[in-house]
């Protein structure tokens, strides 16, 4: 018999750190994130399990758990993931974050694509594209401009 595959109806980010009740602090402080529950292990106080909401989006974060092959950026050397967060105020968010910890790693500027867009990274390991919409750019034209920036070497 042949399994029926649902189409998928959400996907979150699950992501692991070195310090998630520390993390769930400054994603609450500097992002303005919300907690909807958390789950501490009763052993020694890690985050087993959180779920925090974005807006409309959420992401679930954990402590690490080697056993489980749950290991932070730090512990693995970095993550490649990198977070996109659209925001009202780029600029003011991308403020906000540095003041509360965060590092800068771009600078909010203008985008082809209709956004301002610049880029942080959390004490977590995590990097963070923030975006504020400014224009709508269709696809044609968007290509248009990557074209136009690369000097048509798309």
């Amino acid at each position: 018999m042949q399994a029926v595959q649902s189409s998928p109806t959400d996907l979150c980010p699950y992501i692991t750190v070195a310090g998630a009740a520390e993390a769930i602090e400054f994603y609450t402080r500097a992002f303005g994130a919300s907690v909807d529950f958390k789950l501490v292990d009763p052993s020694d106080q890690r985050i087993g399990h959180a779920e925090l909401r974005f807006g409309s989006s959420r992401i679930f974060i954990s402590d690490e758990y080697p056993d489980f092959g749950a290991a932070s950026p730090e512990t693995i050397g970095g993550s490649p993931v990198k977070l996109h967060l659209e925001v009202a105020d780029a600029d003011a968010f991308v403020a906000k974050a540095v003041e509360e910890g965060a590092t800068e790693l771009r600078s909010v500027k203008q985008e082809f694509h209709g956004y301002r867009t610049g880029m942080v990274a959390d004490p977590y390991g995590y990097s963070w594209f923030v975006a504020s919409k400014v224009e709508e750019v269709d696809a044609e034209e968007m290509q248009k401009r990557w074209d136009d920036m690369t000097g048509g070497q798309s």
